[in-house]
């Protein structure tokens, strides 16, 4: 027997399945900025001027030709947002890109940004996951699908994070604070579906709670598990092991804003959900499309342009890499699916149910749905034997089922789903 515990109201969910239809490829690209238009003691006009660096990120972005683009240390103020769409992105005769607006609830001097290609995609919404140390963002996307005006669309959700810098339990705290508290806004707020989360994490090991937070959450979190698309965990830092990997320092000695030390650590990542991993939903990431740009893995401790000649990116684009930060952009691609009219189906809201175990040691069925409707459960054993079946209405949203199991005995089984259009899926349960 199941019984309802509780049922969560979330935002309106619009996330639809496509099934088939015309494809498109969407490029992502992250890039911490280094201080730009953010002027200190050490990043100075001299050694990291905002119009130099504009020269720089505009042959960067020019080779990338990002349809979404996120941002780490860009300044607070929004003067420095529009000049990066007049003097970077809307250039040579483009007019396209357009901005997030700008939010900053933890009142920092450096905050997050997001630029995106209108002719592909709409900015629907955005929110403040948490801002303790610097706001952590979410900005919805949708695409403009050639079936938009029949409903029929797709959802990319990126999450941009700036995590607490540097080494240390106090700092690697905070890491973890602010990861935890991202996940648990998307457990309270969002239905799962397609997620990046991409950003400077400061991270040095895979072991840290903050990365574990993410790709290794609580059974209750599981919805909004995160993986690394080219599943590389390790100590990171200093370790020539990950050398095709490591996102900063482009500089071995630094130039005062810079950081020196040369290539050796993986600051910067792009995370993906798994119905992005999968495919489930419309959007599926493009396998070997992840890098971090101008890195050839022949730097370790180096400069990205010392010797040998570092043939990753032309040379006009190494060079800018070299100047514009300290941090190497990491990119992937995504393949979007979008389906004609009618690729919307009932048994989409079954793709986000999953089983865990709270504290206590109960066991909990969740279900996001996108409308009221009652569904039908049955549980099996491994013989195919009925033990229990069960009727239940779901609201709009989170609905967490409690699965009574005291006449189950410990083993494996079956759990079905199922609503009146015959729609069905099967869940492992194992007690």
């Amino acid at each position: 027997m199941l019984r309802i515990k509780k049922s969560v109201l979330l935002l309106p969910f619009l996330l639809f399945f496509l099934a088939s239809g015309a494809q498109d490829t969407l490029t992502i690209m992250h890039y911490n900025l280094l201080n730009y238009g953010n002027y200190t003691s050490y990043c100075t006009s001299g050694n990291n001027n905002h119009e130099d660096k504009d020269i720089y990120l505009r042959t960067i972005t020019g080779h990338v030709n990002p349809d979404i683009f996120t941002v780490n240390e860009i300044s607070q103020y929004e003067f420095y947002h529009n000049r990066i769409l007049s003097e970077v992105l809307n250039v040579s005769g483009k007019d396209y890109y357009r901005k997030a607006t700008i939010t900053n609830i933890a009142d920092s001097y450096i905050i997050n940004g997001l630029f995106y290609d209108s002719r592909k995609l709409v900015l629907h919404s955005q929110a403040v996951l948490q801002s303790y140390v610097r706001d952590i963002n979410l900005y919805r996307l949708y695409f403009r699908s050639p079936a938009l005006a029949q409903g029929d669309t797709v959802f990319i959700n990126c999450i941009v994070a700036h995590l607490k810098a540097s080494s240390g339990s106090s700092n690697e705290e905070a890491r973890a604070v602010m990861t935890n508290s991202a996940m648990n806004w998307l457990k309270t707020n969002m239905t799962p579906g397609n997620f990046l989360i991409m950003g400077d994490f400061n991270l040095y090991t895979s072991a840290e709670q903050a990365y574990q937070n993410l790709i290794n959450p609580p059974a209750a979190n599981q919805g909004f598990r995160f993986y690394d698309p080219v599943d590389k965990p390790g100590d990171w830092n200093n370790n020539y092991s990950f050398a095709a990997w490591h996102t900063q320092s482009v500089s071995s000695s630094g130039n005062g804003c810079q950081a020196s030390g040369g290539m050796d650590d993986r600051f910067d990542f792009i995370l993906a959900s798994a119905d992005i991993m999968q495919g489930n939903k419309g959007a599926e990431y493009i396998p070997e499309s992840y890098k971090a740009l101008g890195q050839d893995g022949k730097h370790f401790n180096r400069s990205i342009d010392d010797s040998p000649q570092n043939n990753s990116v032309p040379s006009g684009v190494l060079s800018a890499l070299a100047e514009m930060s300290d941090h190497l952009p990491v990119v992937m691609k995504l393949k979007i699916n979008s389906g004609p009219t009618g690729g919307i189906t009932d048994r989409d809201i079954f793709k986000s149910a999953f089983v865990y175990r709270d504290g206590s040691g109960l066991n909990y069925l969740c279900v996001y749905s996108d409308r009221s409707i009652t569904v039908e459960t049955s549980i099996y054993d491994l013989a195919g034997n009925l033990k229990s079946t069960g009727s239940y209405p779901l609201s709009t949203g989170r609905n967490d089922i409690l699965i009574e199991t005291d006449r189950l005995r410990p083993g494996f089984y079956l759990l079905k789903l199922s609503d009146k259009s015959g729609s069905d899926t099967t869940i492992k349960l194992a007690l």
